[in-house]
């Protein structure tokens, strides 16, 4: 998937800066797709060469002007055509800290269960703060009074997706932490 459809799939919330969507991005399409500011603003340069974005400059008293950008009809009939395409295979897990754990025994376990613990709470942080985001979109409803009244139900349902991917880390990373610990305290007793 190319950065283009994420971003117009973020801009579908609306007109925004890239700062904006820089900051936003985090709570709109971060927990599937991540991409820099760099590569955001340059990705909206060439969306607008393209013709599927358009910008308007804000003039700003003491701060620089910003651009706000936003979807043209040639952007919207191009999320049409890209979400009528079949998709592509699943993605596959690229995950160092999967490597790493791969190697614990002939590495060094104290490191790997250091690492698997800050993946716990980096999960637990980001799962925290689509947490915050799910109660912001629901604004007190059900989620069945979400999907009747919602006007978009797909951040919704992406948010879904990111916290269920955060507590399947939870899971695994708590059993890692545990099967790790207990190697630690083996290794331990064997050099006694």
């Amino acid at each position: 998937m190319a950065l283009r459809n994420a971003v117009m799939a973020a801009l579908l919330e609306g007109e925004a800066s890239g700062y904006d969507l820089a900051k936003g991005f985090d709570a709109t399409v971060a927990n599937f797709w991540t991409a820099t500011p760099q590569q955001l603003y340059r990705e909206l340069e060439r969306m607008e060469a393209a013709g599927l974005v358009s910008a308007r400059v804000v003039e700003q008293e003491r701060r620089p002007n910003k651009r706000l950008f936003s979807l043209t009809e040639a952007g919207r009939e191009a999320i049409r055509a890209y979400t009528a395409e079949p998709p592509a295979r699943p993605s596959v897990v690229r995950d160092e800290l999967l490597v790493k754990v791969q190697c614990a025994d002939a590495g060094d376990l104290a490191a790997v269960r250091t690492a698997v613990a800050g993946r716990i709470e980096w999960a637990a942080a980001k799962l925290a703060r689509y947490e915050r985001i799910r109660q912001r979109l629901l604004a007190g409803r059900s989620e069945e009074a979400y999907f009747a009244e919602a006007e978009r139900i797909g951040p919704y349902l992406t948010l879904l997706r990111g916290m269920s991917f955060e507590r399947e880390n939870l899971r695994w990373g708590e059993l890692a932490l545990r099967r790790i610990e207990q190697r630690m305290d083996a290794v331990s007793q064997q050099s006694d």
